[in-house]
């Protein structure tokens, strides 16, 4: 961990931080799709207070990283899991052990919760250091062909039974505004 990774503070986002986290999704996926993903989120049932976490660096919010309710669509009942999704940090601050450690804060916070699983859409080289792994091998299907098979990704919890297996159901707001799986820059 760098030393500046060491002087941030990582912490639940507070009241009165709405604006400054959405200017930090803004900027880390450089514009304001992903931003108007977490405002959406926001006013839904997929929304978990408590579970929007931040980096703090010198009193200002540089990095955010939600965990939001999602459904696991399993054969013997719906199961209610989180997704973790958007994970931004401005882009100065990237690359110095920040997103890392603001990662590990949300999950050590989420292993506290009945939650079983934690799902997510992302890089398959970053990820693992958490525990991800690529979730069809193990009984899990992408909630979008869209979404590349390594990219698909998922973190057991202590809750997690080995008869929770099926396909995760996105929250309404990841299809109303198309915020799901990678998009062809050319298309």
């Amino acid at each position: 961990m760098s030393e500046l990774a060491r002087a941030v503070l990582c912490r639940q986002e507070r009241p009165g931080e709405v604006a400054a986290v959405r200017d930090v999704v803004v900027r880390s996926f450089g514009g304001p799709v992903v931003a108007d993903l977490v405002e959406a989120l926001r006013v839904t049932t997929a929304w978990l207070p408590g579970l929007s976490f931040v980096a703090e660096y010198d009193g200002a919010v540089i990095g955010q990283a939600l965990f939001t309710r999602s459904v696991l669509d399993a054969p013997r009942r719906l199961v209610d899991v989180l997704v973790l999704s958007p994970v931004g940090l401005l882009p100065r601050f990237q690359g110095r052990g920040i997103g890392t450690a603001l990662i590990r804060h949300g999950l050590d916070a989420v292993r506290q919760r009945a939650e079983p699983l934690v799902f997510l859409e992302g890089s398959p080289r970053y990820y693992p250091r958490f525990g991800f792994e690529p979730g069809e091998p193990l009984g899990f299907r992408r909630p979008s062909l869209r979404i590349p098979e390594p990219a698909f990704q998922v973190l057991k919890l202590s809750s997690y039974e080995p008869w929770m297996t099926g396909t995760l159901v996105y929250p309404q707001a990841f299809w109303d505004l198309d915020c799901v799986g990678l998009r062809d820059p050319n298309a």
